[in-house]
């Protein structure tokens, strides 16, 4: 006996759903870029829209395509994971003939060797993602990255500089003039951008971007010379979310000044507090045209 097509039965008084499809898949993926070969291991997310008439998705299509898609890559690498995002929701779009939107995308540790204040070379983790939207045929694909850097508090920097002026009038000169100690915080930075059609993004770039826009980069292995030097930059660097969020716009602005007015972009900064039991946060999603007024 053939068991009934439950996903495709016809269903009256529905709504359409704009996301309908499977999170969490992981899967290896090959990115020959700028002459590296990389194996990324990404968690893919797998969405298409579903009409208001019916019942459910076949979402197993979902997992097919991403399979072949992943296989091909193995073979013959893809140049980014926002292009391979692109692939995937041509393919979708193919297999879910009711569907008229598909989604996806694509996130992955990235590595990058950097060097410490002190010139010591290291190799640092970041996180990449991949996005693409198809609509029909339109493709808006999106490259972004989560960098963890460090800031450091100017206003407490200030309260304590004024209290010190206070306490110490003999040392006026010197007290106004150096880096005074202030509250220090993990600082979480998320930069996304839309790549208009016949342009492109590294994501390097990027966090190379999301770094500058910190009081400091952090790192994973540190020596107690370079302790001491990422300490002092970030307290000769002292910013607020705000100023972090804002600097990362003016950066992205200044370096891709030839892309479209309607070029979209997201900044995200989250503090975590090291005196407060909250974080602080700033965002901005904006336009180039906007941003450019």
């Amino acid at each position: 006996m053939t068991p009934t097509d439950v996903q495709n039965q016809r269903i009256e008084g529905g709504f359409k759903l704009t996301r309908v499809g499977v999170t969490g898949v992981k899967k290896p993926v090959n990115v020959l870029r700028n002459g590296r070969n990389l194996t990324l291991t990404a968690t893919f997310d797998l969405f298409v829209d579903l009409p208001s008439d019916q019942r459910g998705s076949h979402m197993s299509r979902n997992l097919e395509v991403v399979g072949e898609i992943v296989d091909e890559s193995l073979e013959k690498p893809v140049s980014a994971i926002e292009d391979l995002a692109a692939q995937i929701t041509e393919k979708l779009l193919k297999r879910h003939e009711y569907a008229t939107c598909a989604e996806a995308r694509i996130r992955a540790d990235y590595f990058m060797e950097k060097r410490t204040p002190g010139g010591r070379k290291t190799i640092e983790a970041y996180r990449i993602e991949g996005h693409a939207i198809n609509r029909e045929g339109r493709v808006e694909r999106y490259i972004g990255v989560q960098v963890i850097g460090m800031s450091a508090c100017p206003c407490a920097m200030e309260t304590l500089r004024a209290m010190l002026l206070e306490e110490y009038p003999e040392f006026d000169e010197c007290i106004r003039e150096i880096p005074i100690i202030t509250h220090n915080q993990r600082n979480i930075v998320t930069i996304k951008m839309q790549i208009p059609e016949g342009y492109s993004v590294e994501a390097e770039n990027l966090i190379e971007i999301a770094e500058k826009s910190l009081s400091s980069p952090t790192f994973e292995v540190l020596k107690r010379d370079d302790e001491g030097r990422v300490v002092y930059e970030a307290h000769v660097n002292p910013k607020f979310v705000e100023d972090v969020v804002r600097d990362a716009l003016h950066l992205i602005v200044e370096r891709y000044r030839d892309f479209p007015d309607e070029t979209s972009v997201s900044v995200k900064s989250e503090s975590e507090e090291s005196i407060h039991k909250h974080n602080a946060f700033a965002e901005r999603t904006t336009t180039f045209g906007e941003l450019r007024e």
